[in-house]
């Protein structure tokens, strides 16, 4: 079959001309929308990070000071934690328009919701952020610039279907919690959108745009940083490769587990009916793990990590087993009982942890091979996104020489999870076939 070279023009032997080719013209209207809905998308990140860290604050540090007491004990951690689920379930239970489906079953581009429930879903996640549950941002700040795109873009832009607001948000939204466009590429070239004939770079295109526009603004903003400082990788041995695909697969062992105690674990709080008592009885689960494993295992786990690998003398492999392990324990309750918020920070920091406990008990393995494998095997696990894993771990570590060893180590982990359930609920009204494999979940 032979293509005609003009471009714009359908592909001779298309029946009717029916997949043309996209030209600059049908791209360059997206644009403007692409810079705003990026520019705007980090904003509202931002905005909502920087409120949460206000009242994070004064519920850790200006509250207990009030009273004379540390904002670390283990009892003022079980109270702030219980009292977070208590507030969570209130909005559930009471707020107008609520806070939207069970977040267990969203995941991170998922479709729009109406426009009435994102009042209430901001405040849930600012009381998620701010009250130590283990939990990121990404999944219900994505969910809210969503709907905000879709609801102002139809009406600016009618013609434009929904799937293009859709798209742009999520990329924005994507590239600002990550600081590069980059991630966001990545991820929506794993998010299965039906049959598209174009390019990948024409669909790829304002979704970048958005993506780079979203990534800028935060890094000019709030420099955000997703490296963690660990001791250099020597150089490439024959040996780092058995090495990497052994802790990357460990990993995604133990992340695995993590995966199929999830839906019992949904199941129990659910049974207990009630919004207010699901939330509180996970909040008092939440604060009980806190108080087990300390202050680094609570919040979203970004500042917690660098804390951890700051001071790696500070722990033995014990403690860093303890660490992983209260880390995931409180993931699995914390999405599962009813916060709203996403898995993938909350997973890195269970990786790291887990990477220097190889380092801890093989001493022969390097840290920076041992976290960066570590963080791709739990991340494939809980994501279900190869390159999203490929990619955090990447950046991670900040060490071109790991790159090869990490594209070796994830497949070993691709075929211990491809295949198994997700870290993910189906909704009552979800096909069964379409939660195995699917991708842009998180």
């Amino acid at each position: 079959m032979t293509r005609d070279a003009s471009p714009g023009r359908p592909a001779a032997g298309d029946p009717g001309g029916a997949v043309p080719r996209p030209q600059a013209r049908v791209l360059l209207p997206l644009v403007v929308p692409a810079l705003v809905i990026g520019i705007a998308s980090s904003l509202v990140l931002i905005g909502v990070s920087s409120l949460a860290e206000e009242l994070q604050h004064w519920l850790w540090d200006t509250v207990p000071a009030w009273w004379g007491f540390s904002g670390t004990s283990a009892g003022w951690t079980l109270a702030v934690l219980t009292a977070a689920g208590l507030a969570t379930g209130l909005l559930v239970w009471k707020f107008p328009g609520r806070t939207g489906p069970d977040p267990a079953t969203r995941g991170l581009v998922d479709p729009p919701l109406p426009v009435r429930i994102l009042p209430g879903l901001l405040l849930a996640v600012v009381v998620t952020l701010a009250g130590g549950v283990s939990l990121g941002p990404e999944n219900p700040i994505t969910s809210i610039n969503v709907a905000l795109a879709c609801a102002l873009g139809l009406k600016v832009m009618p013609r434009a279907p929904a799937a293009v607001w859709v798209s742009l948000a999520a990329a924005g939204t994507v590239g600002a919690l990550f600081g590069t466009p980059v991630a966001a590429a990545l991820i929506l070239s794993e998010i299965q959108a039906g049959p598209d004939a174009r390019p990948l770079w024409d669909r790829l295109f304002a979704p970048l745009i958005a993506a780079g526009a979203g990534a800028l603004t935060t890094v000019l903003v709030a420099e955000p940083m997703l490296s963690v400082h660990v001791a250099p990788y020597p150089g490439p041995r024959l040996i780092d490769a058995v090495s990497a695909m052994t802790v990357a697969a460990a990993a995604a062992v133990v992340a695995m587990a993590a995966v199929y105690v999830f839906p019992h674990v949904h199941r129990l709080f659910h049974r207990l009916g009630h919004p207010v008592l699901m939330l509180t009885a996970g909040g008092l689960v939440l604060g009980a793990l806190g108080a087990l494993g300390g202050q680094l295992t609570l919040f979203k786990g970004l500042e917690e990590m660098r804390e951890l690998t700051a001071h790696p003398e500070d722990h033995g492999a014990a403690n860093l087993a303890l660490l992983a392990l209260v880390k995931l324990a409180a993931l699995v309750v914390a999405a599962s009982c009813g916060f709203q918020g996403g898995r993938i920070f909350p997973a890195v920091f269970v990786g790291v942890a887990l990477g220097m406990l190889a380092h801890a008990l093989v001493d022969a393995v390097p840290m920076a091979l041992a976290t960066g494998t570590a963080v791709l095997g739990v991340l494939v696990a809980v994501t279900r996104q190869g390159w999203l894993s490929l990619f955090m771990a990447a950046v991670l570590v900040a060490d071109p020489h790991l790159l090869p060893l990490l594209c070796v180590a994830i497949l070993p982990a691709w075929l211990i999870v491809t295949g198994r359930p997700e870290m993910r609920i189906r909704g009552p009204e979800e096909p069964a076939e379409a939660l195995p494999g699917q991708a842009g979940r998180a």
